[in-house]
């Protein structure tokens, strides 16, 4: 029998939450219907705080907040959110939201709130970015639609006194692993940027992560043939022209996803490459969620990113 990997089902139980939270899947009333009904509020409440809107002036009084296509399809778009007296040369940071490749959004406030709070007062943009997912793109096609909005919002970075070179790529989960594999191939965006955090990728290794069980939206994110898997595998398309990353992962995830940060890490180094790795004592959400919060975590990212601005 096949080994089940635990992150895989995780990632089922989580995407089953948020459909059920999203009225997707109805609960079934039976001998449990009580505590289902009580788990089904604690999860609408958790729902409705991920969409709760963002009051931008309560982050930073003056700021604002843009939204504009980066392609002809309505998820083609990008959130971008501009701090007041924009120093010249700003920064800008580019997240991409997760989801299992089929949910999510670019307002989510898990990925966008506490960065906002973070990084407007330190004068960089930020662009908060949405795509096409399951069941209309497949993963491959998602990373290229993340690769059109990073081009875009490179020629636009002028428009709002930012920096067109000192671009900071980011995601989380799914997001984690679209921005992976366009940092390991940069080709496919057609221009280098400063650099990459990699919030608790979901998968590093497709190939690994397919002859295992799995559930079925791995199979619609990347599809049944091995050379697919190895085109949308980030450690796969790794050469030591990637765009260089940092890796943080969840040391609470049963599957020890940061073991495969450090296969990747030493699979750079056998080339001379710095990969640095941050293990987090954090829950995969919470990876993604206190990012921005003062501690130990948010240094560390900002010391990676103030050395790749740097370069």
């Amino acid at each position: 029998m096949k080994k089940t990997r635990p992150l895989t089902l995780a990632l089922a139980a989580a995407l089953t939450v948020s459909l059920t939270a999203s009225g997707v899947a109805d609960a079934q009333i039976g001998p449990r219907g009580k505590m289902r009904e009580r788990m089904m509020q604690r999860l609408q409440e958790k729902k409705a705080e991920e969409e709760r809107p963002i009051d931008l002036q309560a982050i930073l009084p003056g700021a604002r907040k843009l939204t504009a296509a980066y392609g002809a399809d309505p998820a083609q778009a990008v959130d971008i959110y501009i701090p007041p007296n924009v120093p010249r040369d700003a920064p800008v940071i580019v997240m991409v939201h997760g989801g299992a490749w089929k949910i999510g959004d670019k307002a989510n406030t898990g990925s966008v709130e506490n960065k906002l709070r973070h990084w407007l007062p330190k004068g960089f943009v930020f662009a908060s970015v949405n795509y096409r997912m399951l069941p209309q793109a497949m993963a491959y096609t998602q990373a290229q639609d993340v690769a059109a909005a990073l081009r875009w919002t490179r020629s636009h970075a002028a428009d709002w006194g930012a920096s067109d070179r000192n671009i900071i790529l980011m995601g989380h989960s799914a997001g984690a692993h679209l921005v992976a594999l366009l940092s390991s191939k940069p080709a496919m965006v057609g221009h280098p940027w400063a650099g990459t955090v990699v919030l608790d990728s979901a998968t590093m290794k497709v190939s690994e992560t397919m002859v295992g069980r799995h559930p079925k939206f791995y199979d619609e994110a990347f599809g049944g043939d091995p050379a697919g898997w190895a085109k949308a595998s980030p450690m796969d398309q790794w050469t030591p022209s990637a765009v260089q990353m940092m890796l943080i992962c969840s040391t609470k995830r049963p599957d020890k996803p940061c073991d495969d940060a450090r296969a990747f890490q030493a699979l750079a180094k056998r080339s001379g490459v710095r990969m640095p790795v941050l293990p987090q004592p954090l829950t995969h959400a919470d990876v993604n969620r206190t990012l921005g919060l003062p501690g130990d975590y948010t240094d560390a990212v900002d010391r990676f990113i103030a050395e790749r601005l740097r370069r």
